[in-house]
């Protein structure tokens, strides 16, 4: 039985016009969301400090270049690569030209110095593609080329293929480039792409990538960055289109509900544990228009977008769902045994067109912004049970480190940590230390109070008995110690 849902919604701003799937983008860091609409407007939709309190606010950007008569299909952004310097806006549209409709890529991307992410001034900046084909969704993707990283833009189209648009540093401006030179597992699709999501695999130079068609075709491929061969290729078939395909993660969860290891949500509050994290299993969640979804167990409309966040807090991440049915569905993985579960539901105004996290608010947690037909829906975690949330994750952090201070006393003689001289001294697994005259439980030490780290006391011990070697006096003073 799905429960209430944790989050609330903090917001919710009108659109113009209505926005279809591949209508919102996050800016990166604090910078808010950009969502357009099929008229050709696009909205800025931020926090900002407004008379000592943080509101939303959501202005109009007047992005040159885009015909009044225009109807805008997808848009996309990310931040350059370091060390370059910039945010680059990528918009397709499609400009009534009578009886042909003529399909456009504007990508806009100021050079200018300090105004590299100055979003007015970006948006003054513009280099139009006409393209040859109708456009889908425009999605980015980091590849490494040689020894540094360099980020790209994917448009999907109805030709159908998928085309690379890459910076060109000597004429500062995007140009279409070969596919197959970077990612060759994207060539020859049966149909067009309707999704498409790429990966790169933590601490390697690996990277996954999965496509859906409209012809109900899945391809996932794993690849080698740096050789750009494909070591692992998988592919199905379904009977309908797929409308969206998401990689991610996959953590077992312990007994308390919270992750063991693995991969750490990028909502967890409370500090995590030091070590180096395994590498994950990675799953792929499959959306189809007319199908059930990999996850999907109960009887709803098509679903339309899906997205990874943290609602619960506990270290893991939670597949949401967008349906058409004007449901979010939040669904938890319980282990093998149990598989997904729905965790909760929550109604809107509309169907639910498109998802995007990300921190507006610049309070370390990422809100959930749902794109509707006609509006766009923030929702962010309810403050109690977050604060309860963060005091038990202190709470455990400070219990772990007591933890810690108490066995620092301890040692094996192979690294020379824990020797007790008195009766002060520390046992270890052969037993209590007998070198060195003792009073009783607490009786004095030789040496003076003993500090509370047993390593770097005996260490210092250990000095002072070889500068005491060649003293008469201080041989004759110094303790003998023995193993």
């Amino acid at each position: 039985m799905a429960g209430p849902c944790p989050l609330v919604e903090d917001s919710c701003s009108r659109l113009p016009s209505q926005s279809n799937v591949y209508g919102l983008a996050a800016l990166p860091g604090a910078g808010g969301l950009l969502a357009a609409t099929l008229k050709g407007k696009v909205l800025h939709f931020r926090y900002q400090h407004l008379r000592h309190k943080l509101r939303p606010v959501a202005r109009e950007l007047q992005f040159t270049y885009i015909p009044v008569d225009a109807e805008i299909v997808s848009i996309g952004c990310f931040q350059k690569s370091a060390p370059k310097r910039g945010l680059v806006v990528g918009i397709t549209f499609i400009k009534d030209s009578g009886d042909k409709p003529s399909p456009f890529l504007n990508i806009y991307c100021d050079y200018e110095p300090g105004c590299e992410f100055d979003l007015d001034s970006v948006a003054q900046s513009c280099l139009n593609l006409e393209l040859r084909f109708t456009p889908l969704q425009l999605c980015h993707a980091e590849v490494h080329i040689g020894d540094r990283c360099d980020t790209v833009f994917l448009l999907s189209g109805t030709d159908p293929g998928i085309h690379l648009y890459r910076e060109n540093e000597g004429l500062h401006q995007f140009e279409e480039q070969p596919l197959h030179e970077l990612f060759p597992e994207l060539q020859e699709l049966p149909s067009s792409a309707l999704w498409l999501d790429v990966c790169t695999v933590p601490s390697s130079r690996r990277r996954l990538t999965a496509v859906g068609c409209q012809s109900g075709y899945v391809r996932v491929a794993h690849v080698d960055q740096d050789t750009r061969a494909v070591l692992q290729s998988w592919s199905i078939q379904q009977d309908g289109p797929i409308s969206t395909v998401l990689l991610f993660p996959l953590e077992e969860p312990d007994d308390d509900g919270d992750v063991a290891g693995g991969h750490r949500g990028a909502d967890d509050v409370g500090p995590s544990a030091p070590g180096p994290e395994p590498t994950p299993h990675y799953s792929l969640l499959v959306a189809s228009t007319i199908e059930m979804s990999v996850v999907y167990r109960d009887h709803h409309d098509a679903v339309l977008c899906a997205m990874l966040a943290c609602t619960a807090l506990d270290g893991g991440r939670e597949v949401l769902l967008g349906t058409y049915g004007q449901e979010l569905l939040c669904y938890a993985y319980r282990g093998r045994r149990c598989g997904f579960q729905l965790l909760w539901t929550r109604r809107f105004p509309g169907p639910v067109l498109a998802l995007c996290g990300a921190d507006l608010t610049g309070d370390g947690l990422r809100e959930v912004a749902v794109g509707c037909l006609q509006g766009l829906h923030v929702l962010q975690h309810s403050l109690e049970p977050t604060a309860q949330r963060l005091k038990e994750r202190l709470r455990r952090e400070v219990a772990r480190r007591a933890q810690q201070r108490g066995g620092e006393g301890t040692g094996t003689p192979s690294d020379g940590g824990g020797w007790g001289v008195g009766g002060g001294g520390t046992e270890s697994g052969a037993g209590k230390r007998r070198n060195g005259p003792q009073k009783g439980k607490n009786g004095p030490q030789v040496g003076g109070e003993r500090p509370q780290n047993g390593a770097k006391w005996a260490q210092e011990r250990r000095n002072g008995l070889k500068k005491g070697k060649n003293d008469p006096k201080q041989r004759k003073m110094a303790p003998k110690f023995r193993r």
